[in-house]
């Protein structure tokens, strides 16, 4: 399995976002990203990352509110990363339970200085038993959010790789298309959430229009059958 450290990172600027999905890849990390304190809270529900790299400033909830939620029952290391440079809003900030704070604009060497330091003083937890669901020649890693057919990665967009998460948590139950959509931040559109089901499918299935694994329940919604 890769053992590449997962970072999430979330901030409203869509080039930093970006640049920062590249930058951390080249340098290692698995990374997924969110634009919002919602989208993040989305992602959460589907993955466990190893870190959170998080914006203050965003529309909406603010990292720092994000952050002291969080803290109340999960123990995810968090960087902050914030405009303001302030004494006073650097204390905020940690005393939020926030592990680091680092100003813009920053040094990228910096910003892997400071997630390496963080990463190496988190304690490592084991769990118990890997959370795998098996689906014939395919296994969904639900910790890490992966899809592997053997040795080999399977290739999903974010919001395939949510869907998955979200059947997975609930497998062998019906989940409502408009459940789905509100969870994979397509509320305005069910429809859209068909669209990746068929993609889904595609991936998984040995024949997409006989679905074994991820099947219609008719007048509900969609269903994970794992073996």
């Amino acid at each position: 399995m890769d053992d590449k450290p997962h970072v999430l990172v979330v901030d409203d600027d869509d080039r930093l976002r970006q640049l920062l999905r590249k930058y951390l890849s080249d340098n290692g990390y698995l990374v997924s990203t969110a634009a919002s304190a919602a989208e993040a809270r989305t992602k959460l529900t589907v993955v466990e990352p190893d870190m959170l790299v998080l914006d203050v400033m965003m529309p909406g909830e603010d990292g720092l509110s994000l952050t002291r939620d969080l803290r109340r029952n999960r123990a995810i290391p968090i960087l902050l990363l914030t405009a303001m440079g302030e004494t006073e809003d650097r204390i905020n900030g940690l005393e939020t339970g926030a592990d680091d704070y680092l100003t813009k604009p920053f040094e990228p060497r910096e910003l892997l200085l400071r997630m390496a330091s963080i990463l190496r003083r988190t304690p490592k937890v084991e769990p118990a038993a890997a959370r795998v669901v098996r689906l014939g020649a395919y296994v969904w890693d639900m910790g890490r959010a992966e899809l592997r057919q053997g040795d080999e990665m399977v290739h999903l967009t974010t919001a395939e790789r949510d869907l998955m998460g979200i059947l997975a948590e609930h497998a062998n139950q019906s989940v409502s298309r408009d459940d789905l959509a509100a969870r994979t931040g397509n509320a305005a559109n069910p429809r859209a959430v068909d669209v990746q089901v068929t993609r889904l499918r595609k991936k998984l299935e040995d024949d997409p229009k006989m679905s074994r694994y991820l099947q219609t329940v008719r007048g509900q919604g969609y269903m994970l059958r794992p073996d």
